[in-house]
């Protein structure tokens, strides 16, 4: 069997090319850090409508603002635009505070820094499409003749150069989106923001000003944060923070795209709960481990006793429900409170929660352990009942040298060291080859499951 000490080994090491990366980390560039906007400070009617502990964009990062309408998102995109100065915190641009900057500087500040586009396009009807999009170039003082090639330039690479002398009114809307798009960018800023761009297109035009913004973060590496609400767009971003009542309660990594800020392995893990929650973006993280467990119940059950079921199920997790109490309320008739679930159905039900909440708190505190770089012989016992977990529902034998490598795997795993593929493909691969040998169907319901403890034990 692998001894305990060699597995450390190996995990110290990774520790050690964590750091190394972290190193060459880039500079976040934007901070915030105690940040709080209030409206009508001081009046009755006072509202607090941003209050964000900490957050970090780096450079050329895709961010997405995600929420429902009033939850804070604009708020914050128009603090980083410099004109909603916060009533309290720290907000840092480039490492400065623009609100501290003289009227001249924060003209140039948001000529040459940052950019943005409004829903409602914003362009001025009595102007040409070409004067629209070279107007911020006059500010800057620019001869006319550049202005108007930089901006024909734009409108050519946006597809738009045949409008450039007609006026915005006889355009489309997915047209003069694409125009807001390209005035944006005549000053070459290194941040663009979008305060719901797309909000007023219908499908056509929205996945072409998508993949427009898509192109300008990739090609012209721009830092994009973009605020919306429709949870179709969220695939775009390298990192999406979902705000509530004006706060960012969550921030999901999107794995489909190679990320900027370094994430560590270990710290980060996407689990079903990620996976959950672009089905069910508005869901807080307790609602998505509901129904991550309810999924894990999947019976012949109607849609009522299904609603029902995510109701018994969190009061269990949140212990406002025994596990007697639990299985008396799944047998219940539905018309008195319960589920109406079959007797031997609850009975297996209470018992498969019972042992993956048991296993989910291993994984907790050997993840909290891992992390503040504990090393016990708790941490190996943990893992061993994590391997009996997974084995006990084995009807083949293993054999000592699999044990060893099963626990090995399944502590990389847990500790993000190993991604599922990794994992699922360590089980398959036969034992010369370094794996253990399952077959695919065992490697396959093994990951699986133990993709279920992680997701519970990460978001304990």
């Amino acid at each position: 069997m692998i001894s305990f000490s060699k597995i450390f080994k190996e995990l110290l090491a990774g520790w050690v090319r964590w750091e190394n990366n972290h190193d060459n980390m880039p500079e976040p560039i934007i901070t915030g850090k105690d940040l709080r906007v209030v409206y009508n400070l001081g009046k009755s009617n006072e509202y607090l409508a941003l209050k964000i502990d900490d957050f970090e964009i780096y450079p050329q990062e895709y961010i997405i603002l995600f929420g429902p309408s009033g939850c804070g998102k604009s708020t914050l995109l128009y603090s980083l635009l410099g004109v909603l100065p916060p009533t309290s915190g720290e907000l840092l641009i480039k490492g400065e505070n623009p609100y501290k900057y003289s009227d001249a500087k924060m003209v140039r500040f948001q000529q040459s820094v940052v950019g943005i586009i409004y829903q409602s396009f914003n362009l001025i009807p009595s102007l040409s499409v070409l004067d629209n999009v070279a107007l911020p170039r006059i500010f800057a003082n620019a001869p006319k003749a550049e202005r108007e090639r930089q901006g024909f330039a734009l409108l050519r690479r946006f597809g738009v150069e045949a409008q450039a002398r007609k006026l915005p009114t006889s355009l489309s809307g997915g047209q003069m989106q694409r125009i807001a798009v390209a005035r944006s960018l005549v000053n070459d800023p290194e941040i663009l923001l979008g305060d719901e761009p797309v909000g007023n297109l219908d499908s056509v035009s929205t996945k072409q000003v998508m993949d427009t913004l898509d192109e300008i973060n990739m090609r012209d590496r721009k830092t994009i944060i973009l605020v919306t609400h429709d949870a179709k767009h969220l695939p775009y971003a390298h990192r999406v923070y979902h705000m509530r009542d004006g706060k960012i309660v969550r921030e999901v990594i999107n794995p489909e795209k190679p990320q900027i800020k370094k994430v560590e392995k270990g710290k980060t893990i996407l689990t079903e709960i990620e996976k959950l929650s672009r089905i069910f973006p508005y869901a807080t993280p307790e609602e998505l481990r509901v129904k991550s467990i309810v999924n894990f119940l999947t019976q012949e059950l109607t849609f009522d006793q299904l609603q029902r079921l995510e109701v018994l199920v969190e009061s269990f997790l949140n212990g406002r429900l025994e596990e007697a109490t639990f299985l008396w309320s799944l047998r219940a008739p539905f018309d008195k409170g319960g589920a109406g679930v079959p007797e031997r159905t609850a009975e297996e039900m209470v018992h498969r929660v019972s042992k993956i909440v048991t296993d989910a708190r291993n994984i907790s505190r050997f993840r909290r352990r891992f992390e503040e770089r504990v090393k016990s012989s708790k941490q190996q016992e943990r893992i061993i009942d994590l391997r009996k977990s997974l084995l006990d529902a084995y009807e083949g034998q293993v054999t000592l040298e699999e044990l060893g490598r099963l626990e090995g795997a399944l502590q990389r795993r847990v500790s993000g060291l190993m991604t599922l593929e990794e994992f699922r493909e360590e089980l398959h691969k036969p034992l010369e080859q370094g794996g253990i040998g399952f077959h695919t169907s065992t490697a396959h319901r093994f990951s699986q499951h133990l993709e279920k403890l992680i997701a519970q034990g990460t978001h304990l």
